[in-house]
């Protein structure tokens, strides 16, 4: 399951989205609602969470937008602003649910998993390429009746290549995206990740391979190709 918060408090960011990695979600955080647009016409999510009050673009005119352009991603709008017309303004913009600031860890990742378990209806928890799959609930990757399980970081990476094979991702987009902009590990993580899900793909027989294009990243093809 993927959630993309955006907030622009960055402590609550980093808080909230270390709260669903430990529940087995993968997250991605925007700062500002132009990036959370930027997010939204990039990657399918299963649950998008927006602040009202950010920057660029506020969290009504980020969710107008996602529901003009016709997706049900279930949205949960999440403020300061606790004043019953702001609640209802939400909720006529598209909004699945409305939980104001401050609230508690517990059900704010209640709500989050509520909202996923109805967006499960209509979103393919499995994804493929060639002769892998990618089960989303389990974090496991699996070829033929060979599989193998990923940890939390493996599967954000291989979930980003498996939703967008062939497309070229350089080290730094990948860093930001998995590790966030604060992060305080090394650029080489994503390499000695990237090395991690290669032997795990060679492990099950994959016929997919994670590819280094020489001055630009990584991407995601058939083996041979």
């Amino acid at each position: 399951m993927r959630v993309l918060i955006a907030e622009d408090e960055p402590e609550l960011a980093r808080g909230l989205k270390f709260l669903l990695e430990k529940n087995k979600f993968s997250v991605d955080t925007a700062k500002d609602g132009a990036e959370a647009l930027d997010y939204f016409h990039s990657t399918d999510y299963d649950v998008i969470v927006l602040d009202i009050m950010m920057p660029k673009v506020n969290g009504l005119d980020v969710l107008r937008q996602i529901r003009e352009s016709g997706a049900k991603v279930p949205v949960m709008m999440l403020t300061a602003k606790a004043e019953i017309e702001d609640r209802v303004a939400g909720l006529e913009a598209g909004a699945d649910d409305y939980l104001p600031k401050p609230f508690a860890s517990l059900e704010f990742i209640a709500r989050v998993k509520a909202l996923s378990r109805r967006n499960a209806g209509y979103t393919d928890l499995v994804h493929s390429f060639g002769n892998v799959r990618l089960d989303c609930n389990r974090y496991e990757l699996y070829c033929g009746d060979r599989s193998v399980r990923l940890n939390n970081k493996e599967f954000q990476l291989m979930e980003l290549f498996m939703r967008h094979p062939g497309y070229v991702f350089s080290a730094n987009h990948l860093m930001e995206r998995i590790w966030g902009q604060d992060a305080e590990a090394d650029i080489n993580v994503v390499w000695t990740y990237i090395g991690f899900i290669r032997r795990k793909l060679k492990e099950i027989g994959s016929g997919a391979e994670i590819r280094t294009v020489r001055g630009a990243g990584y991407m995601l093809k058939e083996a041979g190709c």
